[in-house]
């Protein structure tokens, strides 16, 4: 399997795994896992760290179709090489980094880390049209 779709997996990976961050911030609080058993009809309180992992969790998954898309057509179309690999991975560990400190609350550092991923996004995409 090439660089880029073993990115797409640990990306797909990360996606599944991340609630369970946001999950141990709901159980820790009274209440919560009455709540998440529950029908959910109102809206509980979390700790601010764990809303900011739900939110990140949310862009990741927002983010991870344009990705599925790009890496998919780069290999179907024969064009995945060494750049859609670099971009694959910037992707990835940018996502990884995004993360991290959206949940820590890092604003300027989480925008930032936010469109180093796009660029990665945008190397595969370049060699589409190459």
């Amino acid at each position: 399997m090439t660089t880029d779709l073993w990115s797409l997996v640990w990306t797909a990976l990360l996606a599944l795994l991340m609630p369970t961050v946001y999950v141990v911030g709901r159980m820790q609080t009274p209440g919560g896992m009455e709540w998440a058993l529950g029908n959910r009809a109102q809206p509980f309180a979390v700790p601010q760290w764990a809303a900011r992992a739900e939110r990140a969790h949310a862009n990741l998954v927002e983010n991870l179709g344009p990705f599925i898309i790009l890496v998919l057509a780069a290999h179907v179309s024969g064009k995945a090489n060494g750049w859609t690999a670099v971009g694959a991975q910037v992707f990835f560990w940018s996502r990884v980094a995004h993360a991290i400190v959206y949940t820590a609350g890092m604003i300027g550092v989480r925008t930032a880390v936010f469109f180093v991923g796009t660029i990665g996004e945008l190397l595969i995409l370049m060699q589409l049209f190459r």
